[in-house]
């Protein structure tokens, strides 16, 4: 079973303005995308600095979880600070996430470059911020297909199970997370991989 914190920042939602729509495409996704048994642990906060950094060392220190997913607060918005949060909490940066998301995001919108997503490594966990809006959320952990169903940019997500693998220890493995290919294909060296996987 792996725990999978899901972090919805913003001001509007968590005072219940309107509806949350991040935890809830974020589960939508991973429901879809993961063949291993997971665990949500939900959190919708404010765009509030001191809040974000408390609730991702919370999920990852008591929580227990393996994987956190941020959405909203990484624009260039004074209000935005999801970013400085995620990177104080941080024992490593992962700079090659927010590359990607970039990436991605720029085949659909010049904007994307006004993104500033940041992933790090706390401990034995991956925190990754994703963007705020639910179908730039699944195009980044999928990636772009051709019409036949063919990879034209690797989603971010392709490489996050071997990133939790990696992190685990001899003392504290951490699970082993399988994907359904037709979503999205996780990617391990052959020599990391489990028979039949």
């Amino acid at each position: 079973m792996i725990r999978i914190g899901l972090v919805s920042i913003s001001d509007r939602a968590s005072s219940g303005i309107y509806e949350d729509q991040g935890i809830p495409t974020l589960k939508a996704w991973l429901d879809k995308a993961l063949l291993t048994p997971w665990e949500p642990v939900a959190r919708v906060i404010p765009d509030e600095r001191a809040d974000i950094e408390s609730t991702l060392a919370d999920l990852v220190d008591h929580e227990g979880c393996h994987l956190v997913l941020t959405t909203g607060g990484t624009g260039p918005a004074l209000r935005d600070v999801t970013p400085e949060a995620t990177l104080a909490v941080a024992d490593k940066e992962m700079p090659g996430f927010g590359e990607q998301m970039r990436q991605i995001s720029l085949h659909f919108v010049p904007t994307a470059i006004l993104s500033r997503q940041v992933a790090v490594v706390r401990k034995q966990s991956l925190v990754i911020n994703l963007p705020g809006q639910p179908k730039s959320i699944a195009q980044t952990l999928e990636g772009l297909k051709d019409d036949a169903g063919n990879i034209r940019v690797h989603g971010i997500f392709a490489a996050v199970p071997y990133c939790i693998d990696l992190l685990g220890t001899e003392d504290r493995p951490n699970p082993y997370i399988e994907t359904d290919e037709r979503v999205v294909k996780a990617f391990r060296p052959k020599s990391a991989a489990r028979p039949g996987t």
